[in-house]
């Protein structure tokens, strides 16, 4: 199959990665990939065999999704978003895949419905459709309108073949952050966890003995960036190392290393991060899907403080999942301070070792075996 994978992140990188694991899937299963990208460029992700086209890129502003910005950080412009539209229909029309898959919409990226809709349009325009789904990651944010449930049901209704679920149903269906309607469920097609193969310890034992803070890919993680400092300046018992992302990563992270104590290093977030977690004393980190995941396959021990500006809830569903586990334990930034990091790294430091999982993170290889069994269906 030819496969187009549109995805746009605005904030986190979690999404762009998920989908570059669904394309590289595809691609050792000997089908041709392509993820269209609408956000902002994240070098520190593994493009390797995947090919890649850049939409002219957006980023939120902030936890207010509703309002995008450019690259240069102003207001997206119509111009800009024509310009979008227009490239992903150019898109579809030349490569005509037998396969799209849209990352979240229309669970989210409401924002960016027009531009959407017009791929789909233009899906369902060529000589031959292709197969249509979307792909989800294992909790939503939940709609805060009936409307917007509603929406999306509209939207799978008219547009889509199914709905790729990349969960287990006995660890976190669905349902446990959004309304299922009956015409929903008979769409749904759970996948499993989508994770790269296990990475595997360092070869260097890069990070051995250290806690390792990191926030993901985005702009976020300043307050817990600047707890752990306080952290580390009370408690000098182990290495810290402080992993910054963003597009001013390089910067910032010089910028704060001029007066870090001799035990903190702080730099830009690696691309050996799922390595590092095998030699970890300890992980502190938000609880996005992809970390989450590299957390349970290394069986690092692990703090979470879940993202939950804007009141997003996502993070703090899965942490609480997670937190049954021996190791992890979950703080609230209402509750993040130096002391109560401490306290709780102290609390996963004196656990039980939980073991390295293996099982349930082939979500990639099931959902292009789905994929493949619901197009050859259709022909």
């Amino acid at each position: 199959m030819k496969v187009t994978i549109i995805v746009t992140h605005l904030l986190g990188t979690g999404h762009l990665a998920r989908a570059l694991t669904l394309a590289r899937a595809f691609g050792q299963a000997g089908h041709s990939a392509t993820v269209v990208s609408g956000g902002m460029p994240a070098p520190q992700l593994d493009h390797n065999g995947v090919r890649f086209v850049q939409l002219p890129p957006l980023r939120s502003d902030g936890v207010d999704f509703a309002r995008l910005l450019d690259r240069e950080g102003a207001v997206a412009t119509e111009q800009l978003l024509q310009d979008r539209r227009d490239m992903l229909r150019e898109h579809i029309a030349t490569d005509a895949p037998d396969l799209l898959v849209t990352e979240l919409f229309p669970f989210g990226r409401r924002t960016l419905k027009v531009e959407f809709i017009a791929a789909l349009e233009a899906a369902h325009a060529l000589p031959v459709r292709p197969l249509i789904c979307a792909s989800i990651r294992d909790i939503l944010a939940p709609p805060s309108k009936p409307a917007k449930a509603a929406l999306a049901d509209d939207l799978v209704a008219q547009f889509y073949d199914a709905v790729l679920v990349h969960s287990d149903p006995q660890v976190t269906p669905l349902d446990i952050s959004w309304p299922v309607s009956d015409a929903l469920t008979s769409r749904l097609h759970y996948t499993g966890f989508v994770a790269p193969s296990p990475a595997g310890p360092h070869p260097d034992r890069l990070a051995q003995g250290e806690i390792v803070v990191s926030a993901g890919g985005g702009d976020v993680g300043t307050h817990l960036f600047n707890t752990c400092l306080d952290a580390a300046a009370r408690d000098t018992t182990y290495r810290w190392r402080l992993l910054l992302g963003g597009q001013d990563a390089a910067p910032r992270s010089a910028r704060l290393m001029r007066d870090a104590p001799d035990h903190v290093l702080i730099e830009p977030a690696r691309p050996e991060f799922r390595q590092m977690l095998y030699h970890a004393a300890a992980s502190v980190s938000l609880c996005g899907y992809n970390t989450a995941l590299d957390v349970l396959q290394s069986g690092a021990r692990a703090v979470f403080v879940p993202f939950d500006a804007g009141h997003e809830v996502e993070q703090g569903l899965r942490a609480d999942a997670l937190a049954q586990l021996d190791g992890i334990t979950v703080l609230r930034n209402a509750d993040l301070t130096a002391e109560s990091l401490l306290d709780a790294l102290r609390h996963v430091l004196d656990a039980p070792a939980r073991p390295a999982r293996h099982d349930g993170f082939d979500g990639a290889g099931r959902s292009v075996e789905i994929t493949t069994r619901l197009r050859q269906a259709m022909t």
